[in-house]
C-alpha cells in the first residue's frame, strides 16, 4: 500500500500544479528572464505551499479550515491585490535593467523561493482543491495509518516539484532564442496575463459565492 500512497500523491501533486494560473506564468517569466534554476526554485516555493495545504486537507485540521472559511473573502481580496501588484511589477520591468541587477546580485534564489511560497499560500482555496482530490480518489480514510498519510503527502510534494521541474526545463530550452526585445514583450504579456487571470478568477468566485 505504501507504493500506492506515493503514486496517489504524485498524481494529485501534478494534477493540482498543472493548471497554468498566475504562479505558472510567474515561473515561466522567471525562467526566461533569470534562468532555469530561478524558475525551478520558484516552483519549489509553490510546491511547498501546496504541500502545506495538502496536509491541512488530508489531516482535516478543522481549526485552520474553519478560519479559512470564516475569513475567505478578506484572504481572497488580499491575495488578489498582491498578485495584481506582482503583475504590474512584471509588466513595468525593463529586462535590460533586470539583467544588470542579476549580474550584481547572485543570491536571489532564496527570494525567488519564498516570494512564490508567499504568493501561493495566499490562495486558501487550494485546501478545498486538495480536499476534492482526496475525497474523489478516496485516498484518505480511517484505515490509513500515519505512515500512509505521510507517504501520500510526500508524494504530493514530489508530484508538484516534478511538474515545476518539467515546466522550467521545457521553457529553458527556448531561452537561448530569446533576446532583450522579446523579453520586453514577454514581461508585458506575462504581467498582463497574471492580472487578467486574477481578475477573472476573483470575479468568478465572487459571482458564485455572493451573486448566484
Amino acid at each position: 500500500m505504501t507504493i500506492g500512497n506515493i503514486l496517489d500523491g504524485l498524481i494529485i501533486g501534478i494534477s493540482a500544479s498543472i493548471p497554468l494560473g498566475p504562479i505558472g506564468v510567474l515561473v515561466v517569466q522567471r525562467t526566461l528572464n533569470k534562468g532555469h534554476l530561478s524558475g525551478f526554485v520558484s516552483g519549489l516555493g509553490a510546491a511547498l505551499s501546496d504541500t502545506i495545504y495538502a496536509i491541512v486537507a488530508g489531516f482535516s485540521v478543522s481549526f485552520i479550515v474553519g478560519f479559512i472559511e470564516s475569513q475567505l473573502l478578506w484572504i481572497q481580496i488580499i491575495g488578489a491585490i498582491i498578485l495584481i501588484s506582482l503583475g504590474l511589477k512584471i509588466f513595468t520591468t525593463n529586462p535590460a535593467i533586470q539583467l544588470r541587477k542579476q549580474k550584481r546580485k547572485s543570491t536571489s534564489l532564496i527570494q525567488d523561493f519564498f516570494s512564490t511560497f508567499a504568493l501561493t499560500i495566499a490562495n486558501p482555496l487550494a485546501v478545498f482543491l486538495f480536499m476534492a482530490f482526496f475525497t474523489g480518489l478516496g485516498v484518505v480514510g480511517k484505515e490509513n495509518t500515519a505512515i500512509d498519510n505521510l507517504l501520500l503527502i510526500g508524494g504530493v510534494m514530489m508530484g508538484a516539484a516534478s511538474w515545476w521541474l518539467i515546466l522550467s526545463t521545457l521553457v529553458n530550452l527556448f531561452r537561448s532564442k530569446i533576446n532583450l526585445r522579446r523579453l520586453f514583450w514577454i514581461n508585458k504579456i506575462a504581467g498582463s496575463a497574471i492580472i487578467v487571470l486574477v481578475i477573472v478568477a476573483f470575479s468568478i468566485w465572487i459571482t458564485k459565492e455572493y451573486l448566484v
